[in-house]
């Protein structure tokens, strides 16, 4: 196989897949798929609704063409997968989108083609669910006619420090010759160097656990700051205080979502409940981290109620919607819990961010954004994202939406413990 000649199909261009046809691109021809047809015609035009990719790196993908066209990719040998995989009103693996990229990629495979796996799975999907389904449609034999690999994806959105190209990749195959190849394609990429794992399961498994040990770090501190709440004593402060030793790890309380650390554990647990085995400790921390939003709007009323607010009929504004600071991403945001929460209060709950689509909110969570928040209307204001618009306005332009009895709370204590009334 040649390499440098031979085109990649990258199927799905989000987060993950627009950056890795970008960089495909620059080098070799490479077809973008994404069954999003506005997507594929904003791509065309220069222009990533992500902000992973300005129009200049778009531009310098001279190699990459994008489509919604599924015969289109009968002009490829490689085929990269990278479509979410999310969770489901029952907290399961939804393999929905993977078994359909999977469909999709089995009717146009051939002989001597490679399938790359790069979304988020239990250890054994690639293998188990996947391959299967690739087999039944292609009528291609596994590992004779056509082989697997996975490597996963370690993109953080709104990180541009840490980049695609400068993140080093685990890479994985199905059979050892493969394995080298796959390793050396990425690695004509990857700045950073490639890891050549033992094998796909291996890689899998790699990739799963690598968030839900970031997501039982945060659990332990969101269970301390409730702690510390009943105690009287500030986290940060704590935080602060424990993070002069050398080896104190720097986790800090909050609302846990995206499409990594809220959701993977449950790929985890399910494979390891599916095979007789009940997790005691990663479930513990998904349920501390699942009900922070709760928590922390009850901390909300009791604040308000100790200012002698009137809850019922109270006007509370929060700022940010977005799972993470400084990126557009509304993927499984748990901002909208404490939305929830205080709305069963009967407090009207208003929603500002500057990152994010209004129609794309509506969408998806049902809640209407406000443009310009009202100046001193509100009976409580809520900085639930860091954005960096809301560091730079300063902690004065967030109470001043206030009304002259409020309360604001800095949920990611973005400002000195002195300026808000609540924090984390």
């Amino acid at each position: 196989m040649t390499l440098s000649t031979d085109t990649i199909a990258v199927i799905g261009l989000g987060y993950v897949g627009l950056p890795l046809a970008v960089e495909f691109g620059k080098q070799r021809p490479v077809i973008g798929f994404d069954v999003n047809e506005g997507r594929i015609e904003d791509l065309r035009n220069g222009h990533d609704a992500t902000r992973e990719v300005d129009g200049d790196e778009l531009a310098q993908a001279s190699l990459l063409s994008f489509t919604s066209d599924p015969e289109a990719l009968k002009a490829a040998s490689i085929f990269i997968v990278t479509v979410p995989t999310p969770i489901d009103a029952h907290k399961q693996p939804d393999l929905t989108p993977l078994i359909r990229a999977s469909e999709t990629v089995g009717r146009v495979l051939g002989k001597g083609d490679i399938v790359i796996y790069e979304s988020t799975v239990y250890p054994g999907a690639t293998e188990e669910d996947c391959v299967p389904v690739l087999e039944r449609v292609s009528g291609l034999a596994f590992n004779r006619d056509f082989f697997c690999g996975y490597s996963p994806e370690r993109i953080n959105p709104g990180d541009k420090l840490h980049r695609l190209t400068t993140i080093r990749k685990v890479t994985a195959g199905s059979t050892p010759e493969v394995a080298e190849t796959i390793d050396r394609l990425y690695a004509s990429i990857i700045q950073a160097g490639t890891y050549r794992a033992d094998s796909i399961r291996v890689a899998e498994a790699a990739k799963v656990i690598e968030n839900t040990q970031r997501d039982l770090n945060i659990a332990l501190v969101n269970e301390l700051a409730i702690i510390f709440a009943r105690m009287g004593i500030d986290t940060q402060a704590v935080l602060d205080a424990a993070g002069t030793k050398w080896n104190f790890l720097p986790f800090r309380p909050g609302l846990v979502g995206g499409h990594c650390i809220g959701v993977d554990p449950y790929y985890l647990t399910h494979k390891a409940e599916a095979l007789g085995y009940h997790p005691q400790v990663i479930l513990a921390g998904r349920r501390i981290n699942d009900g922070m939003g709760g928590w922390l709007a009850g901390q909300m009323v009791k604040a308000m109620l100790k200012r002698r607010i009137q809850v019922d009929g109270a006007r509370v504004l929060i700022l940010g919607l977005t799972f993470k600071e400084n990126c557009p991403d509304l993927r499984n945001t748990r901002v909208v819990d404490l939305v929830s929460e205080l709305a069963d209060y009967g407090v009207t709950v208003e929603i500002h961010d500057p990152w994010v689509d209004p129609e794309e909110a509506r969408q998806a969570y049902d809640v209407n954004l406000v443009a310009r928040p009202d100046a001193g209307a509100y009976d409580g204001v809520i900085l639930a994202v860091a954005h960096d618009a809301f560091r730079e306005a300063g902690s004065a332009a967030m109470r001043g939406h206030g009304r002259d009895i409020h309360v604001f709370c800095d949920l990611k204590s973005l400002f000195p413990a002195a300026e808000s009334d609540l924090r984390l």
